[in-house]
């Protein structure tokens, strides 16, 4: 998967991001909801595999971000005037432990907790509106 992202084979990368409540996720295994929390760790999972991909950062980033939008067709995913400021700005450089409560999402369940991951998202706008920041 690591190469035919990589060589273009597969056009996008996604977090699939199912969060799931702890109450449906506390039974026996067969019975327990599927899904992970996803989404917050999609960038910093993302930077791990260009850095060891040793892909350009710009087309690294490009598999979940312009590809998908052109992939379904749909207007978003670049910067360019009169284009909607949807942007995520992201300290790459800067290391942080997963940890349940420290997730936004409702679900707090991801195979990740303990990991120390490095990529911090520090602000996301939607149509040029803050939306979200952390410290």
């Amino acid at each position: 998967m690591r190469a035919a992202l990589a060589d273009g084979t597969v056009d996008v990368l996604c977090s699939d991001h199912a969060p799931v409540d702890d109450d449906a996720k506390q039974l026996p295994f067969a019975e327990a909801e599927t899904g992970a929390t996803g989404v917050e760790l999609l960038l910093p999972l993302t930077l791990k595999w260009i850095e060891e991909s040793r892909l350009p950062l710009a087309q690294g980033l490009a598999r979940i971000t312009c590809d998908p939008a052109r992939v379904l067709g749909i207007d978003a995913g670049r910067l360019s005037q009169g284009a909607s400021a949807d942007i995520c700005v992201f300290d790459p450089e800067r290391y942080w432990k997963v940890k349940a409560q420290a997730l936004k999402s409702q679900g707090k369940n991801t195979p990740f907790i303990g990991f120390e991951v490095k990529g911090k998202v520090r602000y996301t706008l939607v149509e040029g509106q803050v939306v979200f920041e952390s410290a």
